[in-house]
């Protein structure tokens, strides 16, 4: 096979989002800390929805990117959580696999915390193959060509091979 086609893991991402409630926004910063021993950063809003009480600058929410160390062990806890199971709405056409994680208890060797209470949080993995550093260079920066792309039958491929998971079929729903 191909170098540059293989596919490689480039980044996960832990999000908790808790609205305008302080007291929930530090129980999320102490979950990702709790399940990931790094520190989160908050996200700040930038618009004004006053039927809902957000202004500019109003932390809403918590978030986490992990670009080195143990990504692997990382994804296969989160996955545990949710029984090596995904559904193909979780993967889409870049690469990039989403998916919620209702409770953090349901992951392997992660203890309940009365501090932190029951709270879920959302996970991304965000795939890439080599040379995709074009696209972030400082000089003369480019699109990867669209052959180059992880299509989400590469990433479900990729999923199956390296973590085991299941795809969920969808069921239809009646009329």
């Amino acid at each position: 096979m191909n170098q540059m086609r293989s596919i490689r893991i480039e980044k996960i991402t832990l999000n908790v989002g808790t609205g305008k409630d302080q007291n929930v926004l530090e129980k999320g910063m102490q979950l990702i800390k709790h399940l990931t021993g790094s520190d989160p950063v908050k996200t700040m809003t930038s618009k004004r929805i006053p039927g809902w009480g957000i202004r500019p600058g109003l932390p809403v929410g918590c978030k986490l990117t992990i670009r080195n160390g143990q990504k692997s062990d990382l994804i296969k806890r989160f996955l545990g959580a949710k029984d090596n199971t995904l559904s193909l709405n979780n993967f889409d056409d870049r690469g990039n696999i989403s998916f919620g994680v209702h409770e953090y208890i349901d992951m392997a060797d992660t203890e309940y915390n009365p501090d932190i209470g029951i709270m879920g949080l959302q996970i991304s993995i965000t795939l890439e193959r080599p040379g995709y550093r074009i696209k972030k260079r400082k000089i003369q920066k480019t699109k990867p060509s669209i052959k180059h792309i992880v299509s989400k039958e590469d990433a479900v491929n990729f999923m199956k091979e390296n973590f085991k998971i299941q795809i969920q079929e969808e069921i239809p729903e009646e009329e």
